[in-house]
């Protein structure tokens, strides 16, 4: 995929897909190999979700039909599934509860993920203008190259030690990442 010309709306939507293989990777896998599959999720997520925040509800919300009460629905959607996220960041992949809420996690962000691939990506796509969608790409693309979060040395627990504050740290990483880019 030639990332270089795609338009945010194509990129998102690939980012879904992703989001979705990652779920059910994270799903099959046992013991380290879930552990490292949900970082990477999570890493997955907090970029995504950022970039959408960002970059690309603020747009639609001036180019949609409706806009503010399209991505309202969608910012209260996303801030319940940060929080749910963050939840199962401080349960650990090795609780037992872990898969039933990863379970609930997935439902909610598949359903978020459709509607706005049926509410707000088509109107962006043709009322947009086609060279902000692309430069949008970037700025994307700037988030994602945000290191995940490493281990803070002196912490006890290497459960904890694994993502701790990481969802909202790799949010303000890639917030950071997409202003800069943004604004050059």
């Amino acid at each position: 995929m030639d990332t270089q010309q795609i338009d945010v709306v194509t990129f998102l939507k690939h980012q879904h897909e992703e989001i979705k293989a990652l779920f059910a990777e994270v799903e099959a896998a046992h013991g380290d190999a879930r552990e490292e599959a949900f970082r990477q999720l999570v890493h997955l997520l907090a970029v995504h979700e950022t970039a959408e925040e960002e970059l690309v509800h603020p747009y639609a919300r001036k180019v949609v039909t409706d806009g503010s009460t399209v991505v309202d629905q969608r910012l209260e959607e996303e801030n319940e599934a940060k929080q749910a996220l963050s939840d199962l960041e401080e349960m650990g992949t090795d609780n037992p509860d872990f898969l039933k809420h990863l379970d609930a996690l997935r439902t909610d962000v598949i359903a978020h993920a459709e509607a706005e691939e049926r509410f707000e990506f088509p109107q962006l796509s043709t009322e947009g203008d086609p060279d902000r969608l692309r430069q949008m790409t970037a700025g994307v693309k700037a988030a994602q190259k945000t290191a995940p979060t490493h281990p803070h040395p002196g912490v006890e627990s290497a459960k904890k030690n694994m993502l701790l504050g990481a969802p909202a740290a790799l949010m303000d990483r890639a917030r950071d990442a997409i202003r800069k880019i943004m604004h050059h």
